[in-house]
């Protein structure tokens, strides 16, 4: 598949009213929300990528993006597969930078994950002008994600929908019988999530 449909930085997802209402049910916390779209995709086979916004609401607790983002990194680095020379280079450097970083206390020299994030965003600076918009071109989908998992960590895109944005990327997979979106081994990424939220709402709790 081409990786040409790469274009969250320029295009909005469309929304998913009636999934949206659904996992907006009131009394239920993100990681049961998160649980019932894996509990649909088992039973569907796929989801809309567009339910994973319920985790926008979460990150509005500062810290919480920033930590997600290094989550993210180091989780996309352990699946790493072929790569060019120039782009294993890169994700080694990467995973050395991350390798002892802990998610709950973030340590990670800013000099040096600025430097990376500016030579990930130019490793992959092609764009393609099409009818309706420039899309940038991404042909190794790793390093596009620990580049936006930095872009959380130094500060460049704080936003709760760059989070969501990236949790979408991270967990969206193509499958010809339902297209791009949520299915597969998408699941196995929103549980990875699951446990991310449970393990930083312990990390937060006072009587922790």
């Amino acid at each position: 598949m081409s990786r040409l449909n790469q274009v969250r930085e320029e295009m909005r997802l469309t929304k998913d009213p009636a999934a949206q209402r659904s996992d907006r049910a009131p009394g239920a916390d993100i990681s049961q929300k998160l649980q019932k779209i894996v509990a649909d995709i088992n039973e569907c086979g796929h989801a809309s990528v567009t339910r994973l916004t319920v985790l926008k609401k979460w990150f509005e607790i500062p810290d919480r993006l920033p930590s997600f983002g290094v989550s993210i990194a180091k989780q996309t680095l352990k699946q790493v597969g072929k790569a060019t020379k120039e782009a294993v280079e890169l994700l080694h450097e990467a995973s050395e930078m991350l390798a002892d970083v802990d998610v709950f206390d973030l340590n990670i020299p800013r000099n040096d994950a600025i430097s990376l994030h500016a030579r990930l965003k130019s490793f992959q600076n092609e764009r393609r002008e099409l009818k309706w918009a420039s899309v940038r071109v991404i042909h190794n989908q790793s390093l596009f994600l620990v580049e936006g998992a930095l872009s959380l960590y130094i500060g460049h895109c704080i936003s709760p929908a760059e989070g969501y944005r990236l949790a979408a990327s991270y967990c969206e997979h193509y499958d010809p019988r339902y297209g791009s979106g949520l299915n597969g081994p998408s699941v196995n990424r929103i549980e990875e999530i699951i446990g991310f939220v449970r393990a930083i709402e312990a990390h937060e709790r006072p009587d922790k």
